[in-house]
């Protein structure tokens, strides 16, 4: 079993987006018995809360459900559960690897280094944006999901 945590500051915008997208994608190429996915925050903001009603509306419009996930807070034990620990962007990226054991460093990237196609290298927090930033961010997701299941399903050979 392959385990990915996508992690973004809060957990409610960017992090359960990919866990959604990244979920779907899963379930259509069959991988459900093969890959789990989760997705957690740096900050305890919003422990317990569903993702923001943008994000899901977002996602909705794409047949994404996400209304049935909450938001946590990452932990040091994450590092020895999941097999990638994905940062949506440089803060969070420095912010885990603050907390990460030395034994598990090789585990933690920044998503968007699966999305060779786009330029950008961090998922931007559409929180204070329009529902146009949500909508890019879903793109943005989109393409890195579709990168990282390659890669996972090279070590799934």
């Amino acid at each position: 079993m392959i385990k990915v945590l996508f992690v973004c500051m809060g957990n409610i915008c960017r992090s359960p987006t990919a866990q959604g997208i990244f979920s779907a994608l899963v379930e259509q190429h069959g991988l459900n018995q093969h890959i789990e996915v989760d997705s957690a925050g740096t900050h305890a903001y919003h422990i317990g809360n569903p993702p923001d009603h943008r994000a899901q509306a977002s996602a909705l419009k794409r047949g994404i459900d996400l209304s049935g996930l909450r938001a946590r807070r990452v932990d040091k034990n994450d590092f020895e559960r999941f097999d990638y620990v994905l940062a949506m962007d440089e803060e969070n990226y420095t912010g885990l690897a603050a907390i990460c054991p030395v034994l598990y460093q090789d585990k933690l990237k920044l998503f968007m280094d699966f999305a060779s196609q786009v330029k950008e290298r961090e998922v931007p927090d559409p929180y204070y944006g329009g529902p146009g930033g949500f909508e890019r961010v879903l793109d943005m997701v989109q393409a890195a999901s579709e990168g990282l299941l390659k890669d996972i399903r090279k070590r799934l050979r």
